[in-house]
């Protein structure tokens, strides 16, 4: 009959006291007697079988390719079932999502699992993929447009817009594709600034595959001042907070302001939006002598500086030229702001000057 390592362990402590010593060995060896009491394995019994490792699913991914293999959706699996193709890739440069029921079914089809729960999926119902592209903007397609015109027509665009038909298509390409964006099968009528054309990107297949066309027209424009960012009342204009853009010529007003010098430095009179064009009437220069205000007359000649005090009759900024009284004799000057609560009174206003005190 067989006995467990337990079973014998049990027998030799029982042994011990009715022969009077322990059992040869048994004081050498008490650790691996505590061993067998505990239930381990003893030498040369074969280990328990172990359990599968679970497969693991990946919940999100992005490819370059437009096939999605069994190995781009489950880590562990073998080359060969890594390399067999499962699902077709959304189109360029978008996301879509495959059912995790779906990838299940299609794997055992496939012959790489044979059931379900070899796969841990960590709860998830769905698998989100994206499909890797570069994006072609508005502003690549306006460039190759002007490059065009220029080579083709000798047409020198970059006082232009381009107004596409219809808005910018959406255009996306393989990623891995770094070319210029031009343009074939330019068209332009130079009377009326309208063009057709065909946008590409050199190498693209999905280009070739599915031509993108675009009509358009070529808008005059104009340079105009733009806040970078909203600018409260009051505040004053840094070089900062203000960038140059060029902006269609028609529907703008006559008063734009296309000099940044002309903003910098300046306060704004009411609030300003970010990125809508300055126009004069929305700055002014920083009032640094309000009305009314109590003010320092100056008067300085050579060898000679008179002050007195004042009272300013209307508001003005540094070099504003505005009237000033004396508030005993009421006498009217005309004076120059010459910096905060000053205002300095020309030479040829001597004689009033004089009498004004």
């Amino acid at each position: 009959m067989i006995r467990s390592p337990l079973c014998m362990a049990t027998l030799i402590l029982l042994a011990a006291p009715a022969l009077g010593a322990p059992p040869r060995g048994a004081a050498e060896h008490p650790v691996a007697v505590a061993a067998l009491t505990a239930g381990q394995v003893a030498p040369g019994q074969a280990s328990p079988p172990q359990l599968p490792r679970r497969l693991q699913l990946r919940t999100e991914l992005t490819l370059m390719r437009d096939i999605v293999s069994f190995g781009d959706l489950i880590a562990g699996v073998g080359a060969e079932a890594a390399a067999t193709p499962a699902f077709r890739a959304p189109a360029l440069g978008e996301t879509g999502t495959i059912q995790v029921a779906r990838i299940v079914d299609a794997a055992i089809a496939a012959g790489i699992i044979a059931t379900a729960g070899e796969i841990e999926s960590h709860g998830s119902a769905q698998v989100v993929v994206t499909r890797a592209a570069r994006r072609i903007s508005a502003s690549d397609i306006e460039e190759a447009v002007r490059v065009g015109l220029q080579e083709r027509y000798g047409v020198d665009a970059r006082a232009f817009a381009l107004a596409i038909d219809g808005g910018a298509p959406v255009v996306a390409v393989e990623p891995e594709l770094n070319g210029d964006v031009t343009v074939t099968d330019l068209v332009y009528d130079a009377r009326a600034r309208r063009l057709q054309a065909r946008v590409t990107v050199p190498g693209s297949m999905a280009m070739r595959l599915k031509p993108v066309r675009i009509g358009g027209q070529l808008v005059e424009t104009v340079e105009v001042v733009v806040p970078r960012r909203a600018i409260a009342r009051g505040e004053t204009l840094g070089k900062a907070d203000v960038a140059i853009e060029r902006r269609p010529r028609d529907g703008q007003a006559g008063d734009l302001i296309g000099d940044p010098r002309a903003a910098i430095d300046k306060v704004a009179r009411r609030v300003l939006i970010a990125g809508a064009p300055l126009r004069a009437t929305d700055v002014q220069r920083e009032e640094i002598v309000g009305k009314g205000d109590l003010v320092t007359i100056i008067y300085e000649t050579k060898g000679l500086m008179i002050t007195m005090r004042g009272r300013a009759g209307e508001a003005g900024a540094m070099g504003d030229v505005v009237s000033v009284t004396n508030p005993q004799s009421k006498r009217v000057l005309q004076g120059t702001v010459s910096g905060p609560g000053r205002i300095s009174v020309q030479a040829s206003s001597a004689g009033r000057f004089a009498s004004a005190q």
